[in-house]
């Protein structure tokens, strides 16, 4: 009886491990098949990135966004000081002020107040000056006669006489140009000038506005590379911006793999956080050259091999791959 429970518990072991190794061979066989099926590849995430200079020099007074923060296309980043500018901008609008009140003053020629005004400045002067002369004219008889005054009191009178004489002059040609108007030689210089102020205001708004750094796309800040205070330039760079408009994992393949993938071909990548989770992707580039002993390459196998560079862009919806992140690369054959 014994014996032949030991026979039965021997075919019975023999059949367990038939089955096992049975299922072993058809796992490996399996796993040779999806082997075959696709191709993987280590590599990191990569994308490309923009250094953001101001285009003007002077101290920086702010800086607003902070490595790793999401910045949008236009976001004011980085600001220069300002405070001469908008000093030299208040300056330049009170004289355009001025300047339009002149033009306008020259367009609506003269008033009939100031005409009057004008006609009494010169009645005044021309009084003063026939006075003046009177005065000259006596002093003169004086010193014709036996009781002489000095030179000096004659000399005296004559100049008095003759500015008196000029300042009427001055006067009546006033008063021509108030009732002729104003030529149109002095409004065309005035309006002139009034352009000249007009065009320094726009540049100086324009300098204005090249104080501020804004973002040129959407991003993240990779690097910020100045502080309050330093002294920026335009060769000076103050951000690295990471785009986010294009991602990629960078990988390697062996020149025997080189044959199984061709641009456009369907992919999946995987990140060390989410390794259930693949990220839909296609081979963009192959490059045309073989390179040999990339740092980046991370497989034993690969260190001593002729290798090419691979592409495998990616759609990152939910933005969760970042610069230099390792990956593994599925590639479907």
């Amino acid at each position: 009886m014994k014996r032949r429970q030991k026979g039965i518990l021997a075919v019975v072991f023999v059949l367990l491990a038939g089955l096992g190794l049975f299922a072993y061979q058809q796992h490996e066989a399996a796993v040779k098949r999806a082997a075959a099926q696709e191709l993987t590849l280590s590599g990191n995430v990569d994308l490309r990135e923009v250094t953001l200079s101001f285009r003007e020099s002077d101290r920086i007074k702010e800086m607003l966004v902070e490595e790793g923060d999401t910045v949008e296309e236009g976001q004011v980043l980085a600001r220069l000081d300002t405070d001469e500018l908008a000093i030299n901008l208040r300056k330049t609008k009170a004289q355009i002020a001025a300047q339009q009140s002149t033009v306008e003053k020259l367009h609506n020629g003269t008033r009939t107040e100031e005409l009057r005004q004008s006609e009494q400045k010169l009645r005044a002067a021309e009084a003063a000056a026939s006075n003046a002369q009177g005065v000259y004219e006596r002093r003169q008889a004086v010193y014709d006669s036996v009781e002489g005054i000095s030179a000096q009191e004659l000399d005296n009178a004559r100049t008095d006489a003759e500015a008196k004489q000029a300042a009427a002059e001055e006067a009546r040609e006033a008063l021509r140009e108030a009732q002729n108007g104003p030529r149109q030689e002095d409004i065309a210089a005035a309006e002139a000038n009034l352009q000249a102020l007009e065009e320094e205001q726009s540049r100086e708004e324009y300098l204005l506005s090249q104080y501020e750094l804004r973002a040129p796309t959407n991003g993240v800040i990779r690097s910020r590379l100045l502080e309050v205070g330093d002294m920026a330039s335009p060769s000076t760079p103050v951000f690295k911006l990471s785009l986010l408009d294009k991602k990629w994992v960078r990988a390697y393949v062996k020149e025997s793999d080189l044959g199984r993938i061709y641009e456009g071909q369907s992919a999946r990548v995987y990140i060390d956080s989410q390794k259930d989770k693949p990220i839909a992707g296609q081979v963009g580039y192959i490059a045309d050259t073989a390179e040999f002993t990339p740092k980046t390459v991370q497989t034993d196998e690969l260190r001593t091999a002729l290798v090419y560079e691979v592409r495998v862009y990616v759609d990152d919806e939910e933005n969760v791959l970042r610069l230099g992140m390792p990956a593994t690369v599925k590639i479907d054959l």
